[in-house]
């Protein structure tokens, strides 16, 4: 049985004298990027709801999204962002975006992209997770990804593409990205927002999902800057690196030339006062084998520092070695100010799907309590890597229970008990990092993981208050087969 939680992690931060404190405020009643501010925090200061009159709340409005695209939409992720008593949202399952009335929902303009063969075959469809908003003072654009993966830039005033970025408002991310990606089969999208920060947009890649790869080859999901006003690329970062760059040398037998994945496909994070952009990078191909990629595979599951305006790395820190339990990284980073031993931290905190929260100076990448590398099973799958350690936090504590044992099982009778026990001993159990099996008949059919593979927390990601100084996160408690 799957049950969702909601857990304050409050015992983690605050019981150890850790003052939190976001780093950037959105305007007082705007909500103008995914996260609520570039910090990730999705932190309002608004107080007109409250728990005394939320079983009050009415219905004002409802737009209805079944018309914007040729089936009605069955999967809204989106976070609509509000500008000037606008809201702004993707919509539909051609990705329209729609400019909205706050006050009424009356629609004032809605844009489409109708990319035929291109959209139909694009790995990550429908209305996606939602949009963004550039502002110099002067002009305003709208700024998001299409099914197809090309990017546009729309006047947030009309709704009409902005003439000079890119080609007639258009940037085609299938170019410029430093391998061969076909135009309109090529696995290549993105779901999430483009991050906007300092007048340079950061692009991110996604794939379809990767339990099952067509093969060991495949597109890799690279990172991009554009220029926030003509749409000219700025910078590349190879997440799987290139010869002669840092990290090459964790790909043994050359596999960093063919193995692909490896994209960003969850919010980014930016610190404006240093320049930082995070990102949070997931597999390589295959996420339950990884034989034909031998090594440590950087920047595989890695928690990434990036300078915001070239794309240089400051820094980085690897979550797991080799990664064959799916557990991309899926979520933004949050930014906050800690206060350790009465020691001020500027932090960056991580959350997981295997349900721990990393913490990070933000400066430096040092984690800000210790997480040890520590032995873990090496498995029996024929021709699988494996690395020795993992590296495991030790605080805060996990948000969600990991790894399974007959403790597990329902015990609400001797009888049930003995039932789930003899179920499970056609399986593998153990602690977090338990390696995969081999399926075999009568068994071990496969190994027993917690949290799943969808988490701990997942792409819904984490939110903290600044004035109760509480950090919250959404986590799935369920197993994985």
């Amino acid at each position: 049985m799957r049950k969702l939680a909601v857990l304050l992690l409050a015992c983690a931060l605050v019981s150890m004298n850790a003052g939190v404190q976001g780093q950037v405020k959105p305007k007082p009643g705007e909500w103008t990027t995914y996260g609520g501010d570039l910090a990730s925090t999705r932190y309002s200061p608004l107080d007109q709801i409250s728990r005394d009159n939320f079983n009050k709340l009415e219905v004002a409005w409802r737009f209805k999204t079944d018309a914007l695209g040729p089936r009605p939409e069955f999967n809204f992720e989106g976070t609509p962002l509000m500008v000037d008593g606008i809201v702004y949202s993707t919509a539909g399952t051609r990705r329209a975006v729609v400019a909205l009335d706050a006050g009424t929902g009356e629609l004032m303009w809605m844009h489409s992209e109708n990319e035929g063969k291109r959209g139909e075959s694009a790995p990550r469809q429908l209305s996606g997770r939602g949009l963004s908003y550039w502002t110099d003072g002067r002009e305003a654009r709208i700024v998001y990804v299409t099914p197809g993966y090309r990017m546009v830039a729309l006047d947030a005033k009309t709704g009409i593409p902005v003439a000079g970025f890119g080609t007639k408002g258009v940037v085609d991310l299938k170019e410029e990205d430093d391998q061969p990606i076909d135009i309109v089969t090529g696995e290549m999208g993105l779901h999430a927002t483009p991050t906007i920060a300092k007048d340079v947009i950061v692009v991110g890649a996604a794939h379809l999902p990767g339990g099952a790869p067509k093969s060991r080859i495949h597109e890799k999901g690279f990172i991009r800057g554009y220029d926030a006003r003509t749409g000219k690329r700025l910078w590349i970062f190879h997440t799987i690196p290139l010869a002669g760059e840092y990290g090459n040398d964790t790909w043994e037998k050359d596999s960093w030339s063919y193995t692909g994945n490896a994209g960003v496909w969850a919010q980014m994070t930016v610190d404006e006062e240093t320049d930082t952009l995070f990102i949070s990078v997931e597999l390589p191909t295959g996420d339950y084998y990884g034989g034909h990629r031998p090594g440590a595979g950087l920047f595989g599951e890695s928690l990434v520092a990036l300078n915001l305006k070239t794309g240089q790395r400051k820094w980085h820190y690897q979550l797991v070695h080799h990664g064959i339990w799916d557990m991309d990284i899926p979520c933004a980073p949050i930014l906050m100010d800690l206060t350790v031993d009465g020691r001020a931290i500027k932090a960056v905190a991580q959350p997981t799907k295997q349900g721990w929260l990393y913490v990070f100076d933000r400066a430096t990448g040092k984690p800000v309590w210790p997480i040890e590398e520590r032995p873990v099973e090496k498995g029996t799958v024929p021709g699988e890597w494996y690395s020795p350690t993992q590296p495991f936090v030790t605080k805060p504590p996990a948000y969600d229970r990991q790894g399974v044992s007959l403790d597990d099982l329902i015990d609400f009778t001797p009888e049930l008990k003995a039932e789930g026990a003899k179920l499970a001993s056609r399986y593998k159990l153990g602690p977090i990092f338990t390696p995969p099996v081999e399926s075999k008949w009568p068994g071990p059919l496969a190994t027993l993981m917690l949290p799943a593979a969808t988490g701990g927390a997942n792409w819904q990601g984490g939110a903290f208050d600044p004035e109760t100084k509480m950090f919250y996160i959404f986590t799935n408690t369920a197993i994985t087969p």
